[in-house]
Formats: C-alpha cells, structure tokens, sequence
C-alpha cells in the first residue's frame, strides 16, 4: 500500500464535545472503513457485506476503494492486537472508551504499524475521524493515545506485550489477533489431524493463525458442463482469470470485481472458495450402488454447492442422455430455513434447467421424517462458527464466543441424523463444517456413529485427493480437513457416510 497522507485539513469543534467538524473534512476513504467497523459493532453486519455498497454510495475507486478495503479488513482481522497496544497507551480501560472512539483508534494503529502510513498522516487523520464523528473533547484524547502509539515499532509492542502476558496462548492470541479460546481450539483440532507432521504443532498453529490474517485471493468456480473451455481459455488469455490448483472447477480472479466476467454475471461461474469446491466434487464422485438420479442439499443457501452440484448432476443427466440409458426423475433439492436465503439459491442456481433443480424451504431436522430414504446423495452443509473462514470474515473471531458451540453442536447432530433418514439404503451423506473446531466436526459424527448402527464411515481425504488436480498435502482420512495455511482453502471439513 502506498503511502497516504492528510485527506483535508483538521477541523476544530466549536464549543465542546458535542461539536462535530463537517464530514468534507474527514477523508472519505477512513469514513468508509470506519463506517464499516461501526455497522460490524453495532448491527452485526459482515464486512465483505457492508463495504461494497458504501464505495458505490461513496462514488470511490481505485486507490481510494483498495485503502479503504485494506484499512477496514486489516483492522478486523488484527483488532485483538490492536486492542492489547492501545490498552497500554491508553490511560482508561479500552472497556469504558467510546465504542466509536475506539474504533477510530483501531483504524490508526493499523495505518502506524499495518500500512505504509506517514506517522503524522495517521494521527492527525485519525483526530479529525474521532472529532467529525464524536466530538472535540474525544479528538484530544485520541491524539495523545496515537501520539504514544507512535512512540514504537511493531517489534517493540510485541516485546511489551510479551512483558505483560506470562500465559502462552494469551500471548500467541494477541501477537496474531486471535482469542484464546479460539488458539487453544485450533491447537486441538491440528493435534487430532493426522496430517499434522511429528514434532510440528507449533509451527502449523503459527502458520494457520497467520494465515487467518492474509487476505485471501478472490476464487470463481466454472460450473461445469455451463462454461465452455473455450470460454474459460479466453478469459485467461485476456488476464481475467487463472487455475486456481486443487479443485479442476476453480478459477482465481487476476483483479478487479468478479461481475466483469459474463459468465459471473448469468450464473454459469460463481465466488466460491476452492475448498467449498472440493468437498462438493468428492461428494458427487463417491460411488454409490443403483440410483444415482435425486440428490439433497439440506441447508442450501447461499447457494454456490447446491448450484455445483446442479451442475455436475445435470451434465451427468446429459451424458446419461447421450447414452440412451437416462435415469428418469433427475433432480436436486435444495432446501433452505430462513425466506431471505431461498432467494439467494434461487439467483445461485438461475443457469441450471428448472426442471432440474427444486429450490424449497424446509427445515432440515424434519426431511428425514416426512422423506425417509428418499435421497441418493445429501449434503449436510451446516450452520457453524465460521471459524474456517475467518481470512474471509475476520470479525467472526470477535463476535464467536465458546456459548455458541453447544447450541450448534445439537442443530448439527438433528441435520445429520435428519439427512440418514432421509438417505435410502446404499446412498450416501456428506457431512460439511467451515470450521475445524473438534465440537463441530469429529464430536459430531462420534455422537451420530453411537447413536445408530446403520452407518458406515467413508474415506472422505481419499475422495477429496480423487477429485483434485494436483497433491492434496497433509490429507490423511478417513475424514478430510483442509486448511488455510497448507492448502489456500478455507478450514473446510468432510466427513462421508454410507447408509446400510
């Protein structure tokens, strides 16, 4: 990031801390991240949600919208970090700062020691922020915190934190922004991964938590039998777009907005996370015996593994066709709780055949009942913390707490017993997390497996590596989790099951 200096000249409140300087003087670029992380706070929006429509309300491209997207998603990720600087150069605890306050401040620790900020530039700028935003009185203690955070490097804060944190986990969470809870759970989850190499715990704990912190390159999927090769080699040709590497459907966007590919813009490609990708692909390749014509995707939305699935089912359809022995009744279904996330399957799906795809609301925990062996193949995609997309959706480490995992737990145990029954003998159930945490992957299949014997354990990492087009690394079965940190891929997990 290039350098940035003053966005417009500081202006001084009138009268108090209930003066506010004109919002033309504050730099439209910090608005916007700070708007972003005020909308996060106050109405738990994501991020990746809020910002694109505030730089097109904005009218900001370019450098302008790339300073904004940086400064906002930046200070997400590292707020714990952030947090534990400002604790020290703060002569109040950060508990009874103003939220707003506090977030202004976030923004200007990042430009100090996370961007190429002119020092001067980030104080002052961070000043008029907190002064247009919430007032004189405010602006004067915001510039005495900036002016001490400005008084060491990174390395020296680090060496501080370390002075004050005797616990490790503490310690490691705040060097690289993330809860402790959420370091420990991670450290169990790569524990249990056979994949983790002898000796090397610590070294893929650090790997994956930075990892956590790196923003991600943006990945489409060409959903298959929809896109022409043809299609897909002119769109490389002309720099738009290269193979991502593991998943022979995922495609990296080169720059700029994904809807500049026609092929984005009338659902034939789509954003999609190649490790999304890949348990989506190895589910639809497992064998299985007999029918293979009506699948299931128990909580669709948004939308972006029912629409792959479509795809490869209904390209499977046409090849049936062509070989004069088509399955009749070839469908999917996916089904979805909540109004709102029906409409976006419906707009995920919109280049498949409607009469190949059934968009539904249901609630999943009662499909087994009312549809008992019904299905050939169901994914289970289910609700979780997120914690494996947290490079994705960094305020989800702030806003996740240890509370939610029972509830959760217990909704994904009712989906995966829901989605047996509802699976005919001979068909199989994959079982989807993005998120590695122990409680919402292995826990949950070992609690499903005692309750029922009539279940068998597939080799999901096996079916993963089929699929893929190049070495899976670290992949060890019979459950497959990938992660940021070895494969590029969110912290998806699989696990494959057959019903008997």
């Amino acid at each position: 990031m290039a350098e940035r200096s003053s966005g417009g000249a500081a202006g001084a409140g009138a009268g108090g801390g209930a003066a506010r300087a004109p919002r033309g003087r504050v730099d439209p670029s910090r608005q916007v991240a700070f708007d972003v992380l005020r909308a996060v706070a106050q109405s738990d929006a994501y991020a990746n949600l809020v910002l694109p429509g505030l730089l097109a309300d904005r009218g900001l491209t370019g450098r302008d919208a790339g300073f904004a997207t940086e400064l906002a998603y930046g200070t997400l990720r590292l707020r714990g970090r952030y947090d534990a600087i400002l604790a020290m150069c703060s002569t109040r605890s950060l508990s009874s700062v103003d939220p707003g306050v506090l977030d202004a401040l976030r923004l200007g620790v990042h430009q100090v020691l996370g961007m190429r900020v002119a020092q001067h530039a980030a104080v002052s700028e961070t000043v008029d922020l907190v002064r247009a935003n919430v007032g004189q009185g405010a602006a004067s203690f915001a510039n005495a915190v900036m002016r001490q955070v400005t008084r060491a490097d990174a390395a020296e804060w680090e060496r501080r934190m370390a002075e004050r944190t005797s616990d490790a986990t503490e310690l490691l969470g705040q060097r690289l922004a993330h809860p402790a809870w959420i370091v420990r759970a991670m450290r169990e989850s790569l524990a249990l991964d056979p994949g983790t190499p002898s000796g090397g715990l610590d070294a893929e704990l650090v790997g994956l938590l930075e990892a956590d912190n790196a923003a991600p390159a943006v990945t489409l999927v060409a959903r298959p039998g929809l896109v022409s090769e043809q299609e897909l080699e002119r769109a490389e040709t002309e720099g738009l777009i290269a193979p991502a590497g593991l998943a022979p459907t995922a495609w990296r966007l080169a720059g700029g907005s994904p809807d500049t590919i026609g092929a984005v813009r009338s659902g034939r490609m789509g954003v999609q996370d190649e490790g999304s990708q890949l348990v989506a692909l190895a589910l639809a390749a497992v064998t299985v015996t007999g029918r293979d014509a009506v699948w299931a995707d128990l909580c669709a939305g948004p939308g972006g593994k029912s629409a792959l699935l479509g795809a490869v089912l209904a390209q499977r359809t046409d090849e049936l066709a062509a070989d004069g022995v088509l399955q009749q009744g070839s469908r999917l279904v996916a089904g979805e709780l909540q109004e709102h996330r029906v409409g976006l399957v419906r707009r995920s799906v919109k280049a498949l055949p409607e009469e190949l795809v059934d968009v539904v609301q249901w609630d999943g925990r009662t499909v087994g009942s009312q549809e008992p062996g019904t299905y050939d193949r169901i994914l289970v995609d289910a609700p979780c913390t997120g914690l494996g997309a947290l490079r994705r959706r960094p305020e989800a480490r702030w806003r996740r707490t240890p509370a939610d995992l029972k509830p959760l737990a217990l909704l994904q145990r009712e989906l995966l017993d829901s989605a047996i029954e509802a699976t005919r003998t001979g068909g199989v159930v994959g079982y989807v997390t993005c998120s590695p945490h122990v409680a919402e992957t292995r826990a949950v299949i070992d609690a499903v497996l005692r309750s029922r014997a009539d279940v068998e354990v597939l080799d999901a990492a096996a079916a993963v590596s089929a699929v893929a087009t190049d070495e899976v690394v670290g992949l060890e079965g019979p459950y497959a989790q990938l992660w940021p940190h070895r494969h590029g891929t969110d912290a998806m997990f699989l696990a494959l099951l057959r019903r008997l």
